[in-house]
């Protein structure tokens, strides 16, 4: 939290806050998601796969490149934790940190979600989001965030002292592991900051700390994927339900979380190829 100090304030104070603000990565360059495209390939969708994700846990599933999925709920209001890995190199995986640059702090339809360097490309391209209606509340707060990390056995014991083994890191841990037969110490490094589906997020006005609200989704809304590569995909169904009150805990009511995968029909795709990774040489001067 940011503490302010009036005694340090010099005079010209009011000049130096009333600079204005320059975007740190403009986007015009960037080669837009070719959305035409997946909307006219999304509309003759078979299903072909279905996982659950039960309460308080998390499961792995794959994505062919060029197929869609789908995170839905099923039961009642419950967000969740997204990990995304390249299916045969798990050491390309979602990159929050650039996303969040990118696209903003909270993603929906025609935002991607980008893999770390050295390879810098879209995993998948949100394609559709029956929650695209919420906007910003008055609070500043929007949901399918990029800016929470996850919640985690570590601050768990440094803010309350308790081991709390089924927090939404925990939980992807154990379900990468068993997915790909490791350890849970070899699985651990793999699992990376997320995207908070369904989670409604923001910064407080005053304090700019993180906050979170009751989720505004209900039973039959989905967040939608593309997937523009080879996939393996983690979700958690987080222990703080639909996060009104806490996580890291057992207190709130949990939901089962499906994912749906679909391929498509549509001559749509035709020609379509997953995208490169990034051209730079990599010889760092």
């Amino acid at each position: 939290m940011k503490h302010y100090n009036p005694e340090n304030e010099p005079q010209d104070s009011r000049e130096r806050r009333a600079v204005e603000p320059v975007v740190c990565y403009p986007v015009e360059c960037l080669v837009p998601a070719e959305m035409e495209r997946l909307r006219a390939a999304r509309q003759d969708l078979e299903k072909v796969a279905q996982v659950t994700v039960p309460p308080r846990d998390a499961r792995c599933f794959e994505v062919p490149a060029g197929h869609f999925f789908r995170i839905v709920s099923r039961d009642g209001a419950q967000v969740g934790d997204l990990n995304l890995w390249a299916r045969d190199n798990l050491d390309e995986k979602f990159y929050s940190g650039k996303t969040r640059a990118l696209h903003g702090t909270h993603l929906s339809t025609g935002d991607r979600m980008w893999s770390g360097f050295p390879y810098l490309r879209p995993l998948a391209t949100v394609s559709y989001d029956t929650l695209d209606w919420y906007g910003w509340d008055e609070f500043g707060g929007s949901v399918h965030d990029v800016i929470g990390t996850r919640c985690d056995p570590y601050t768990a014991k440094l803010l309350s002292g308790v081991d709390y083994h089924y927090c939404c890191h925990s939980n992807l841990i154990r379900a990468l592991a068993d997915y790909k037969e490791m350890t849970r110490g070899e699985a651990e490094p793999y699992v990376h900051d997320v995207l908070n589906v369904f989670m409604c997020t923001g910064f407080t006005l005053d304090t700019h700390q993180y906050f979170m609200k009751a989720s505004p989704v209900r039973p039959g809304d989905y967040l939608e994927f593309f997937a523009e590569t080879d996939l393996l995909g983690g979700l958690s169904a987080c222990p703080g339900g639909d996060c009104s009150t806490k996580h890291s805990s057992d207190e709130a009511a949990c939901f089962p979380l499906e994912v749906e995968i679909f391929k498509s029909n549509s001559q749509a795709l035709e020609g379509w190829e997953p995208p490169a990774a990034s051209s730079y040489s990599r010889t760092h001067g």
